[in-house]
């Protein structure tokens, strides 16, 4: 009965690390191969930028109601050029409530925010375009976007999450997670590029 009482602490223990720090069992797995993909090399045109040719940020995930929604703001507000888009969202689409309730936490405000889908985007050269997981760096490259206006955002992040989960519909916590792993990616990201004059961030 003990070992069988354990082993469901330990179970849950599990379950609660991963929900708060990884959205879900699935958002971890991603994660440690990103990281191992990232690690090999194969990902190396997706991590390395020119900051001299960045004109504008473009944030990218699924539904730009969440993570890139949040990072565009919080973007914008360290004085960025910027936009944000989805891969599969509908045009004037508001942020998700829990996304503008999480928001504020972290000085950024997604009340007025509207989504952007794909087709409504124009690709201009200058655009970088910030996407949260491998498989949405590979489908922007496949939709013509080219390979080097291409990186992933959470190279970054500290501490270096390679693969960010879309927290929708997921805990408060994994929420606060999730935009505590953008704001950081963007902050730092935003410091190469001002420390390197890059022409996106505005005078």
């Amino acid at each position: 009965m003990e070992k069988f009482v354990y082993q469901s602490s330990l179970a849950g223990r599990i379950a609660s690390l991963i929900d708060v720090g990884f959205g879900t069992f699935r958002g971890f797995v991603r994660l440690v191969l990103g990281e191992l993909a990232y690690v090999g090399g194969s990902l190396r045109p997706f991590v390395q930028i020119q900051p001299e040719r960045v004109n504008r940020l473009v944030f990218v995930c699924l539904g730009n109601i969440n993570r890139s929604a949040f990072g565009h703001a919080v973007a914008a507000g360290l004085g960025v050029r910027v936009v944000s888009i989805g891969l599969s969202t509908t045009t004037g689409a508001p942020a998700f409530e829990k996304a503008v309730s999480t928001a504020p936490v972290y000085g950024a405000d997604l009340a007025g925010h509207r989504a952007t889908d794909f087709t409504d985007y124009r690709y201009q050269p200058g655009d970088l375009l910030l996407a949260m997981e491998v498989r949405h760096a590979h489908e922007l490259v496949r939709r013509g976007i080219p390979a080097e206006a291409v990186a992933l955002l959470g190279h970054w992040s500290r501490p270096h999450r390679i693969h960010i989960h879309d927290p929708h519909q997921h805990t408060d916590q994994y929420f606060r997670t999730c935009f505590a792993i953008i704001h950081s990616a963007v902050i730092n990201l935003v410091d190469e590029l001002r420390r390197a004059d890059s022409p996106c961030v505005k005078p």
